[in-house]
């Protein structure tokens, strides 16, 4: 079967396209035929061998996948063979065929795509582990997204407008913030024209914002922090902007604030049935139209490097996803 793999920690260039031989599913595991692989920017990181954890080389990009079982391995039930499924991988999507463990993977509701699918595992279930089992967010709270529009961003507009916040985006182009309200953001603000923490401040007056959902770190995160109100709550995403930022506790002790971790990784990893739960709730979302995921593009298997390439410069607005058996 053809693969994308790396075999070095050089980023996109270390990536070539491959012949490698057909997995055999283990006991527990499921053979999947991939037909979506989604992208993210953790890929770009583990390129660099720059993410939490380091994978065994070599390996593919891509970790999370929608596709059709072909196979099943020992002991393996409540599966059958074509039958349409998903699954967060943590890797190796970019692939035509791929071993997975039974446990990881969930069916397909009819009138669900294969992209759409495929694209949910990592941003969707981060925002609902982020508002749902972190934040506990009640409906009519204000929430503020950094990076907006990015995939990780739109899931987080579109989850929170869903819980019934009111959802601020915030992002660096009135075109991004364009986009975040046709996913349910109620206003926007275009950080690179504004003081943030005086805008978010007078935006969530006289209370404050309630809800801060940081994939971007950097720059923007002191102000955000600044902005929340009384017992607000700082959600830690991710650092898309490539630096991690050193926030003042002075600010967390004076707000009553906290400063919550949302590893959706390990969450997967610590909690599968709640993982499980939430991921079906938002593939039930999507089959009811309740969710419209954003799909930027799609790509044959022979350019996942230019599929990655747009999200490490951070031009990709929603889901970037690989298709391998084109």
């Amino acid at each position: 079967m053809r693969a994308v793999q790396f075999s070095e920690f050089n980023g996109i260039e270390a990536l070539k396209l491959v012949e490698i031989a057909d997995p055999v599913p283990e006991a527990g595991e499921v053979l999947v035929k991939v037909t979506a692989a989604g992208l993210n920017f953790f890929d770009t990181l583990v390129l660099r061998n720059k993410y939490q954890f380091t994978p065994r080389l070599p390996a593919s990009p891509g970790g999370e996948i929608a596709g059709v079982v072909e196979a099943l391995g020992e002991g393996v039930g409540g599966l059958a063979i074509g039958q349409r499924v998903m699954a967060h991988t943590g890797g190796n999507g970019c692939r035509e065929r791929l071993a997975v463990r039974a446990s990881r993977v969930i069916p397909i509701p009819d009138g669900v795509s294969d992209d759409v699918a495929a694209g949910v595992s990592v941003t969707y279930g981060t925002a609902m582990h982020g508002f749902k089992d972190r934040a506990k967010l009640r409906p009519g709270e204000s929430v503020a997204v950094l990076g907006a529009a990015g995939g990780a961003g739109l899931a987080a507009v579109e989850i929170a407008k869903l819980m019934g916040a009111r959802v601020i985006a915030v992002a660096s182009s009135e075109e991004k913030i364009a986009l975040a309200m046709r996913h349910g953001a109620d206003e926007g603000i275009d950080y690179e024209t504004c003081d943030l923490k005086t805008t978010l401040k007078a935006r969530t007056a006289p209370d404050g914002l309630d809800v801060l959902y940081d994939c971007v770190g950097g720059d923007a995160a002191e102000p955000s922090l600044r902005a929340l109100g009384w017992k607000g709550r700082y959600l830690v995403i991710g650092f898309a902007s490539g630096e991690i930022p050193r926030l003042p506790l002075n600010v967390v002790m004076l707000k009553g604030c906290d400063v919550l971790g949302v590893f959706w990784t390990a969450f997967v990893e610590r909690e599968p049935e709640a993982h499980r739960a939430n991921m079906v709730e938002v593939l039930n979302w999507c089959q009811e139209g309740r969710l419209a995921p954003h799909v930027h593009g799609t790509f044959p298997l022979a350019e996942t490097a230019d599929a990655l390439t747009l999200i490490q410069e951070r031009k990709a607005s929603g889901k970037v996803i690989v298709r391998p058996q084109e």
